[in-house]
């Protein structure tokens, strides 16, 4: 079996894969560098897959430079479309093969490391099966790779989409491509849209800024089964009403890529790979980060602490122990439609303290005591998030 060795692999070339490798190599760290990708690798800014189809932008361009430049630029290697198939820690050694998707055979080989860093991100989640005559119209966005299938679905006419959750990606698919010329339907079984992000009040301001704006909502409803209806994609619910649409998209929630590190025996927590303060699991010689790592029991899956976890891994990872620290870093949803940041508190709260205008909604996560313990704001009040963030507290302090 053909092996090959790397002082550092980073199996994942998303934000957070190749956020480490350029923080690294900023430090002046130069050992050798290997990253592992199960798709194109090519890099890309990941919020922009939702924006992108209000401009019906093509996938290239999305694509921030080449797999070749970006190998140049780390001084890596890259290996594109391999997937790992098992790790042995104590070994330092990796079994890797290509994709079969890429019509490859299953040829494996090795890869021996020094340190390894898991940055494998997370999954959309179904939570229901789809039969094989509907999956081909059924879509999740979760990478560039994703995008260019999406894209490639929709086509240049202005399509019936039906956008199934109505959570954080869900309400920034739905408005970006509303914005797009699309004929948007909104399915969710939660009353108001972003309810892991919004109380009542600023949920329901939301739903009825997209319903202003022409995008059919089904809120409360559950899809109970997908089918094809004189080749059109029939979405029946649980109250009977049916929705039509060209395709879907699935916008169904994240789970933490953990399975290989659970294969090899390493400590995973319900939130993803249970790591310390210094991004380490539980094997000393293997770390993680991004939307695959729980750090302290907090898994954020947001761009800003995925950041942070880049520049303190990479001085760690050069000899300076560094605990990442989280900020009271709110949420910016990509809703033009109606503007909202939400910083959602870690613990219930005593009550929401509601201030409303219209759609201008201030709402105060407090205990028991009025202290501050989160917030969310649409419309005009998403100004005050600086000065509400400086007042709550930290996410990981």
């Amino acid at each position: 079996m053909p092996a090959s060795h790397a002082e550092l692999v980073i199996i994942g070339t998303g934000m957070a894969g190749i956020g480490l490798a350029r923080a690294l190599r900023q430090t002046g760290d130069n050992r050798s560098l290997a990253l592992i990708s199960q798709d194109s690798g090519t890099p890309y800014n990941k919020p922009l897959l939702s924006t992108g189809f209000a401009k019906r932008l093509p996938p290239e361009r999305l694509a921030q430079q080449s797999v070749a430049a970006l190998a140049d630029e780390l001084d890596a290697t890259l290996w594109t479309h391999t997937v790992v198939t098992a790790i042995e820690p104590d070994a330092g050694r990796l079994t890797l093969a290509p994709c079969r998707a890429e019509g490859s055979a299953p040829n494996a080989r090795t890869l021996t490391f020094t340190t390894l860093v898991l940055a494998t991100g997370a999954a959309p989640r179904t939570p229901f099966s789809l039969p094989d005559r509907v999956a081909p119209r059924c879509f999740s966005v979760n990478d560039l790779d994703d995008y260019r299938r999406f894209y490639a679905a929709l086509g240049d006419k202005a399509a019936r989409v039906a956008v199934i959750g109505a959570g954080l990606v869900g309400c920034e698919f739905a408005n970006d491509l509303h914005a797009g010329g699309h004929q948007v339907s909104l399915i969710a079984p939660e009353a108001t849209p972003l309810p892991r992000l919004l109380p009542e009040p600023p949920g329901k301001a939301l739903g009825k800024a997209f319903f202003d704006a022409g995008i059919a909502l089904h809120l409360g409803r559950t899809p109970e089964r997908l089918d094809l209806d004189d080749d059109c994609l029939a979405v029946h619910l649980d109250n009977g009403a049916l929705v039509h649409a060209d395709v879907a998209l699935l916008a169904t929630g994240l789970l933490a890529r953990t399975a290989l590190a659970e294969a090899c025996g390493l400590e995973v927590v319900p939130g993803g790979i249970a790591v310390d303060r210094t991004l380490m699991t539980s094997h000393p010689r293997v770390y993680a980060l991004g939307d695959a790592a729980c750090v302290d029991g907090v898994n954020a899956m947001y761009v800003q602490p995925l950041q942070a976890s880049a520049k303190a891994l990479a001085q760690t990872l050069v000899g300076h122990p560094t605990p990442v620290r989280f900020g009271a870093w709110p949420v910016v949803v990509k809703t033009p439609l109606l503007p909202v940041v939400a910083y959602p508190p870690l613990t219930p709260p005593a009550r929401w303290r509601i201030e409303a205008d219209g759609a201008n909604i201030t709402a105060l996560a407090e205990d028991q005591n009025g202290h501050l313990l989160g917030f969310a704001l649409t419309g005009a009040c998403v100004k005050k998030k600086v000065k509400l963030s400086r007042a709550a507290p930290a996410l990981l302090g």
